[in-house]
């Protein structure tokens, strides 16, 4: 992977927050949605790679929201307000709560991620039906410095 650094220290050095990334299909439930509502349950989640992610998520991480239909795209972010818990409807399934925090202008599309190259074996771009994943630091770095004033 390419090493993404500047002189700025909270880009060479990554809190100890972490980052996920949830996939929406637009029709579905929008970034724009989140917005309005502020808050949501993340939930709906069934494959058991994602779910594993879910409940890694704690307060405090944060997530990107990425559109999965049209043009593929992470279009905002979360945060990270309650826990991956147990889903109290399924509890084989999990869900977290998440608060909108930032949009992303402009996207960050799937294109630029792939066209950088430094991300392929990233689940992102090798699974491309996995809605809900981790985030490599080298990612994060990354589109801090693609996108300075996103809040990433």
């Amino acid at each position: 992977m390419k090493e993404y650094t500047s002189g700025n220290r909270e880009v060479q050095q990554l809190s100890k927050r972490r980052y996920f990334l949830a996939k929406t299909d637009p029709e579905t439930y929008d970034f724009e949605q989140l917005e309005r509502d502020g808050q949501t349950v993340w939930d709906g989640v069934t494959n058991a790679q994602a779910l594993r992610a879910i409940r890694e998520m704690k307060a405090g991480d944060r997530v990107f929201i990425y559109h999965s239909m049209g043009k593929a795209a992470i279009v905002g972010l979360a945060d990270i307000v309650g826990d991956g818990r147990p889903d109290p409807a399924n509890p084989k399934l999990a869900v977290a709560d998440f608060r909108f925090h930032a949009r992303i202008d402009p996207p960050i599309t799937l294109q630029e991620i792939k066209s950088d190259g430094s991300f392929a074996d990233w689940a992102l771009v090798r699974q491309s039906r996995l809605s809900t994943m981790t985030v490599p630091d080298e990612f994060v770095k990354w589109a801090r410095l693609l996108r300075p004033h996103a809040g990433i």
